[in-house]
């Protein structure tokens, strides 16, 4: 089958010879490919890996797959086959798939010398999105969705209404799951103020995932202009940091709360010292600082007397669970996450045999030009 396939940093290839997957287990699905995005984790083990992907010549702790493996873990699709202990969903129905490989999936590969090894800490409270060896379908666990066909376990597909939903829509549902799963961690409440500080592709799913709990009001932080006026047509008020010191930043943003004292929520997407330190500030009293980026491995100044003075809140969310695909699923079909806002997200669609050049390769050159590139390995589609 076609498929783009990780081999090792700087190598990723078009194949069109990739063995298909085939259902093994009876509680397996096989999946025909509609839609898949590309991420920025995706981008990182191409130029920085292997990150999520083991070392070479070593195998994923869960899975003991070895690689190259098919990349791509924002997934949309139909089920095509089932296994035999399978009731939960049908041939024909369009499904996205909740990607995570953790401690709950050992049981599946009961080859893997790893088999029977206990629970991480994380996984035996049940909090998997955490797992000490966290992989993500296409992302070092096991195949995924950029090619023909994947092959996973039931339990990890969520049906979607196609009537309401267009696939390539629904292919957004994982990132949006990531920025769900920050916003239920910061406990947000209906109707209260946001301030997101980045306006890349989680920082914008963030406001689809605010809209989805009801938010009062949000102030998008971002210095891409491009970005800030695609916030503005989500209905988003926007502010430009360029130039300005981080106490030029809090003040103005403050007064851009709705009472002049500060956000009840702020959601760093950036991940620099200077978002951080501006997401704390700009907070009111008892609001809630979460931080959704993936930082470099490095410590920064924290003063912990901000926090101790306002009785402040600072979190972490890392990844989802399936809960935050279905929330996030019926907050779309409600009609609280409008499909025709989400369509503005897609910059591009390309075909799998030109996606390391027209997709990997055009975000590392030319990545303000884009929001979230989609590849498709389907005949009857019009790509760019």
């Amino acid at each position: 089958m076609k498929a783009i396939v990780y081999h090792d940093r700087g190598d990723i290839r078009f194949h069109d010879d990739f063995p298909e997957p085939q259902i093994i287990r009876p509680d397996d699905v096989k999946i025909k490919i509609h839609y898949c995005g590309i991420c920025g984790s995706d981008l990182k083990e191409f130029t920085d890996g292997p990150i999520f992907f083991s070392k070479k010549g070593t195998n994923n702790e869960v899975s003991n797959l070895p690689y190259p493996q098919c990349m791509g873990h924002e997934i949309s699709g139909e089920i095509i086959e089932i296994g035999s202990e399978v009731t939960t969903v049908k041939k024909g129905d369009k499904v996205v798939v909740e990607v995570t490989g953790t401690c709950f999936d050992r049981y599946r590969f009961p080859e893997s010398p790893n088999f029977d090894k206990p629970k991480c800490p994380s996984c035996t409270a049940g909090h998997y999105n955490a797992c000490d060896y966290l992989g993500l379908t296409g992302l070092g666990f096991t195949n995924g969705g950029l090619s023909e066909y994947l092959v996973t376990a039931a339990s990890k597909v969520i049906k979607f209404d196609e009537n309401i939903i267009p696939t390539d829509v629904a292919a957004l549902v994982q990132p949006i799951a990531v920025s769900w799963h920050a916003v239920r961690v910061s406990r947000f409440q209906e109707g209260q103020s946001a301030l997101i500080l980045g306006g890349g592709p989680i920082g914008l799913t963030t406001i689809f995932a605010l809209k989805g709990h009801k938010v009062g009001h949000i102030v998008l932080s971002e210095p891409a202009l491009a970005r800030r006026k695609l916030a503005q047509t989500l209905g988003v008020e926007v502010f430009d940091p360029t130039g300005k010191s981080v106490d030029q930043c809090v003040s103005e943003l403050k007064a851009m709360s709705p009472n002049g004292h500060g956000f009840n929520y702020s959601y760093d997407c950036s991940g620099v010292p200077a978002t951080f330190e501006t997401g704390l500030r700009t907070l009111n009293i008892r609001g809630c600082a979460t931080n959704v980026a993936v930082w470099a491995h490095k410590s920064i100044p924290y003063f912990p007397m901000e926090t101790t003075f306002t009785e402040k809140i600072v979190t972490g969310s890392i990844c989802f669970v399936k809960e935050d695909f279905e929330e996030a699923l019926a907050a779309i079909e409600s009609g609280l996450i409008p499909v025709s806002e989400l369509k503005t997200l897609i910059t591009s669609v390309v075909k799998l045999e030109d996606g390391v050049e027209k997709g990997f390769k055009e975000l590392i050159h030319n990545k303000e030009k884009h929001i979230k590139i989609l590849f498709t390995p389907r005949n009857d589609v019009v790509t760019e």
